[in-house]
């Protein structure tokens, strides 16, 4: 699978301050990548790194194959950005100003045209093509921005916010076309802070805190790293009254009520099956035995607060699957957490 953005150390100082700090990220074609982190922690920079906008203090970063500082135009040529600050040009008509960046990134007239009118009626903006910029809403701007991103149809997305100020409908339809967008030869990267819209669009979670990735993998692991084995829930369609559960070996019950029982197991799907049957065997009537669902609001909160005490930390902290990988050892990521940064230490003083 062809790797369309890759970072090694990628590191950026304003002056004294450290924003990014040693970043390793590898996005596939076909991957959706999710950068999570508090206000500040260095996703913008990143980005803006990403786009040739801003130049590396340290490391390299290539997208879609070419190297950001080097071939700064054939980067702003592969990749489509959404940034958080749109930059609209409010006295322009709505096609006037796509059509002025078709030409700017070459396409020619019938293919801009074309282009143009399959983003708009995708966004749902038919109806505001003759109209000013100025004119529209939050949301009407968001998508309208959105549809420049993806108007020379680039193997790389940088989005950030994408559903920004938007209500429930339209931010439904973006992610709708986010996920349309996925193919075996584009990568998108998503900043946001909507943990539940991160869970339903990435196949990975990064998250940055303070400059630093302290977290890398797919929300399923990450689950499993930072929150533990899973719990699991049955429920029965008659109270227990005190009857004695026959738990298979490596059952741990972690609470009880009046119907139901919540339990964890390192195996699961060798322990649910016998546990079923066992029940089953001893007159339980179940109604259903299912997972606890564990949401990505948890391992965020987890990874941002909390120092971990487990060794498999590391391997939770792992940035990227390359040699260069750089893992975070329990003393580091305690360091990384309850230090005040250079920034904060001056607001501090």
């Amino acid at each position: 699978m062809k790797t369309m953005i890759r970072t090694e150390n990628l590191t950026k100082h304003f002056k004294d301050f450290v924003a990014v700090d040693k970043v390793n990220l590898r996005v596939q074609a076909g991957e959706v990548l999710a950068l999570l982190g508090p206000n500040g922690a260095g996703k913008t920079t990143t980005v803006r790194m990403l786009t040739s906008i801003l130049r590396p203090t340290e490391g390299r970063a290539w997208v879609a194959g070419y190297d950001v500082v080097a071939e700064s135009t054939q980067v702003r040529q592969s990749a489509g950005v959404l940034t958080e600050h749109h930059g609209l040009y409010k006295r322009m008509y709505t096609e006037e100003y796509l059509d002025f960046f078709g030409q700017l990134y070459g396409m020619d007239a019938q293919q801009r045209k074309a282009r143009i009118h399959e983003l708009l009626h995708k966004f749902g903006l038919d109806q505001a093509s003759g109209r000013r910029i100025g004119e529209f809403s939050k949301g009407m701007r968001q998508k309208l921005s959105l549809a420049q991103a993806l108007l020379h149809s680039p193997p790389v997305l940088l989005l950030d916010e994408p559903t920004s100020a938007m209500d429930p409908e339209s931010a439904r339809l973006v992610r709708d076309a986010i996920k349309s967008l996925r193919s075996a030869e584009r990568a998108i990267i998503i900043c946001t802070h909507n943990l539940a819209e991160a869970e339903e669009l990435a196949d990975k979670i990064a998250i940055i805190r303070r400059g630093k990735i302290i977290a890398n993998d797919s929300p399923q692991s990450l689950k499993q790293q930072l929150l533990g084995e899973g719990e699991y829930r049955a429920t029965f369609r008659k109270a227990l009254d005190g009857r004695e559960l026959p738990l298979p070996p490596g059952v741990n019950v972690t609470s009880l009520g009046a119907d139901w029982f919540r339990y964890q197991t390192p195996s699961p799907e060798l322990t649910n099956p016998r546990l079923l049957q066992d029940l089953l065997e001893a007159d339980f009537l179940v109604v259903s035995l299912q997972e606890v669902p564990r949401s990505l609001e948890q391992v965020y909160l987890h990874a941002v607060n909390t120092v971990p005490s487990q060794k498999t930390w590391g391997k939770t902290s792992e940035v990227c699957t390359s040699k260069t990988s750089e893992v975070f050892a329990p003393q580091d990521i305690e360091k990384i957490l309850n230090t005040p940064s250079e920034k904060e230490a001056e607001d501090v003083g």
